[in-house]
């Protein structure tokens, strides 16, 4: 459904974030899961494409800065590695065995795609450490990198939201950097009253994904697990930024994207 949102807004003429590989690697499966979605929330394709340009463009920024290392937690079906790729940058897609075993047999239908684009990293996130994982593929916790964690936090609980924010914060070089995206605690808390948000939670809940944590302040958590830098961007603020639009009636407003590390440099 993600890569179908994503393709949607590539192929808009004026569009904001661009995916070549994203409407095959949908499907028909994920172009019909995204179209119930819309007919509930039809800001949610702006939300994609904002949340896909503004990681994007911090990738950019982190490389043009010198980093060369970038990590994608929940990968999914993601197309970083290979759109973003760049001389001496080595990209790591972490996921679960399940998700990753999707994603490899759907990249052997794209004979275009460049399939040595990322380091593959299976990682049970139950029972193994992500970043022990990580080392085990020559990832080198002594050197800067930045990591995107997308359309996960959501998904999780607290203590395990926690957990990964405070395993980045201790065991990666204090130099590197974490950006995420999160919801507001109304919607996580099931508090939200208008129908595009109940009904787009029920679908997400259909597709045995619920949605199970939000917070309205994600700093002092930061703080609690280890980090002293952080920047945070709304769902408004990314669309005047990026659009020049605000809109009352765009009801998909809860998301919000968070920049963090210990001691390097974050900024939109």
């Amino acid at each position: 459904m993600v890569a179908a949102l994503r393709a949607r807004a590539t192929a808009r003429p004026e569009r904001i974030c661009d995916d070549p590989w994203a409407a095959r690697l949908a499907g028909d499966e994920g172009f019909a899961l995204a179209d119930r979605f819309l007919s509930a929330q039809p800001a949610m394709e702006l939300w994609l494409a904002l949340r896909t340009a503004v990681i994007d463009d911090r990738i950019r920024s982190f490389v043009g800065r010198g980093v060369r290392q970038v990590v994608l937690l929940g990968a999914g079906l993601d197309s970083r590695a290979a759109r973003l790729a760049s001389a001496g940058v080595r990209f790591f897609e972490v996921d679960a065995p399940a998700s990753q075993s999707v994603k490899l047999a759907a990249l052997e239908g794209l004979p275009d795609y460049p399939k040595d684009a990322a380091v593959h990293v299976s990682c049970d996130f139950e029972r193994e450490d992500f970043l022990d994982r990580l080392v085990a593929r020559s990832f080198d916790a002594a050197r800067p990198a930045l990591l995107a964690w997308e359309g996960v936090t959501c998904y999780l609980t607290e203590p395990a939201v926690r957990a990964t924010l405070r395993r980045i914060a201790s065991g990666c070089d204090a130099g590197s950097a974490v950006i995420f995206d999160y919801v507001g605690k109304k919607l996580a808390t099931g508090r939200a009253t208008d129908a595009g948000s109940l009904a787009a939670s029920a679908l997400v809940s259909e597709l045995s994904e619920p949605i199970t944590w939000g917070t309205d302040d994600i700093v002092p958590l930061l703080h609690e697990e280890g980090f002293r830098r952080a920047r945070t961007m709304s769902f408004d603020e990314a669309a005047l930024n990026r659009t020049g639009t605000y809109d009352r009636s765009r009801f998909f407003r809860f998301q919000h994207l968070a920049l963090a590390s210990v001691a390097g440099e974050v900024g939109f």
